[in-house]
């Protein structure tokens, strides 16, 4: 057989021969700014691989981006993967401090940036002594506002017209570092995950599998994931390597121009957390109107309730598909399948193949039984990582498992269900109590939008249980009415001790709930719009 190199440019140069109606489209608070084909795209991102080389970038270079989910972003992640270069994504919405810890550790030489972030650049710049160049990706007029920087900083067009030149793509083994992305940027110290050539390749043959994604060339996917969280799980190289088009959304993810996007494009198929969903909902509520092209919702992130899936499936006439997985795992480590009805309560669903699930104690040890019981979730897999970047050992156990955090349990049926941080756990009077439990039946209620369970220090049973709670628009109810609705349900001593309700749930920079932002705000008093009726434990 012949030696094939499973390496990212062939997913961008299939798409441009063999899919020429396929588009990218990139959007501007819902309006269309630009639409580009893949032979197009294929065609500047090879142009900029050769500027890249040109300005002296080599093989294993990092070159960080600080954009949101545009072409010209797209462009940057095959230029650099391409070349041999390591596209490093940086979240746009962290602290300039964690943004400058991660592009040090990482040494990245040049930053690609949105023209939206440049006021960033007067603050992050000096403290980042490896950045030799900036590339403004989407804003030729910005002369005003570089002057004074230490380094060069030029447009992407300019960029392209002064040293643009074609060059062979793939010149390097498929375990070639391709991509760079850190996890965490809020506590404690950053951990950076590569993903190779090698494993993006083989997970994208993961996510299009008809138990998966189920992608095709007749679809169009709205990615309202953004391209600096986990590949936006993966869609920049699933897209392409079948056909599809791409809607990427910039920055602008609230419901009035995602749902002039959705209507506009015809889109087909869109993933988010469940944030964004719940602002499309509420926009249409309020505003009327269908998305009647939309056929499937990818969800991923936090746990999302039965309420709000339902209100989904029911409001959108869709079909919603939930996830799991993380960074670690680039990111999908199962999903629901669309090939069989819905269940009455969503679970996980079930890993691709390449991807093995292992249920321990809290010593590591594995379960006898794995099916029915809740155990710590490890996994193990060829686009699972094997250590963090810049470490000098694994985080693997000795059968090579990688420990997820997670709490979980598998049905006979081989569905896993999360049921919980490890980390969330709260202990009270020496026993544990899982949030998950309590936010799965508060979730259900259809006035509540969003909810999360916080531990708070306790002078006698070291913690108890906050219940903490969004409404959806419109929506009123008593605290003590939902602690009523667990009542019977869970053990008496489980149930919350406070009802916080919350005219916004605090999200962190990927969409997900901000417990340590809640936990924080609660120690001191800061819960904004809070009440906190008392119920007694």
């Amino acid at each position: 057989m012949q030696n094939y190199p499973l390496t990212l440019d062939r997913f961008i140069d299939h798409a441009a021969k063999w899919h020429t109606n396929a588009r990218v489209v990139t959007a501007n608070r819902g309006v269309v700014a630009n639409r580009v084909d893949y032979a197009a795209l294929r065609s500047r991102s090879n142009m900029l691989s050769g500027a890249l080389q040109a300005l002296g970038l080599r093989v294993g270079d990092r070159v960080g981006t600080l954009a949101w989910n545009t072409a010209q972003h797209l462009e940057v992640y095959y230029a650099t993967m391409n070349a041999g270069i390591v596209c490093h994504t940086l979240n746009p919405r962290l602290t300039t401090s964690h943004l400058a810890a991660m592009i040090n550790q990482a040494e990245d030489r040049v930053l690609a940036i949105a023209a939206s972030l440049m006021p960033v650049l007067a603050d992050l710049l000096p403290l980042c002594p490896t950045v030799e160049r900036v590339i403004v990706l989407d804003d030729a007029d910005r002369d005003a506002a570089v002057r004074d920087f230490a380094v060069p900083v030029d447009g992407l067009d300019a960029i392209l017209a002064a040293h643009g030149a074609p060059m062979a793509w793939g010149a390097f083994p498929e375990e070639a570092p391709a991509g760079l992305c850190f996890t965490s940027g809020t506590t404690g110290a950053p951990k950076g995950v590569v993903f190779t050539h090698r494993s993006n390749y083989l997970h994208t043959l993961m996510s299009i599998q008809p138990d998966a994604y189920c992608l095709s060339a007749k679809d169009t996917i709205l990615v309202a994931i953004p391209m600096f969280h986990a590949n936006a799980w993966g869609f920049p190289f699933s897209a392409p390597s079948v056909g599809a088009s791409l809607v990427l959304p910039g920055r602008d993810l609230d419901g009035a121009s995602l749902a002039a996007l959705i209507r506009s494009e015809n889109v087909t198929i869109a993933g988010g957390v469940q944030t964004v969903w719940i602002g499309l909902l509420d926009h249409l509520d309020a505003t009327g109107g269908d998305v009647p092209s939309l056929e499937r919702i990818i969800i991923g992130g936090s746990k999302c309730p039965d309420a709000l899936i339902r209100r989904m499936e029911e409001r959108l006439g869709v079909r919603v598909q939930t996830t799991w997985g993380m960074t670690e795992m680039s990111p999908l480590g199962t999903v629901d399948s669309i090939q069989f009805p819905p269940a009455a309560e969503r679970s996980s669903g079930r890993p691709p193949i390449g991807v093995d699930l292992k249920l321990t104690d809290a010593d590591g040890e594995a379960l006898a039984e794995q099916r029915g019981t809740v155990g710590r979730l490890k996994v193990r897999g060829a686009s699972i990582i094997d250590r963090y970047f810049g470490a000098d050992s694994d985080v693997l156990d000795q059968q090579g498992y990688f420990d997820t955090g997670d709490l979980a349990t598998i049905d006979d049926s081989g569905a896993l269900t999360i049921c919980g941080r490890s980390k969330d756990l709260i202990k009270s009077g020496g026993e544990w109590i899982n949030p998950s439990e309590i936010e799965e039946i508060v979730g259900r209620d259809p006035r509540v939008a969003q909810v999360a369970v916080i531990g708070k220090a306790h002078p006698k049973w070291g913690e108890r249980p906050v219940l903490v709670v969004e409404l959806r628009r419109g929506g009123e109810v008593a605290g003590g009415a939902l602690i009523d609705t667990l009542r019977g349900r869970i053990a008496d001593w489980w149930l919350p001790d406070e009802v916080v309700v919350l005219p916004r749930m605090p999200v962190a920079a990927t969409g997900k709930i901000d417990k340590v932002r809640l936990r924080a705000d609660y120690e001191a008093g800061a819960l904004a719009g809070h009440v906190k009726p008392r119920v007694s434990a």
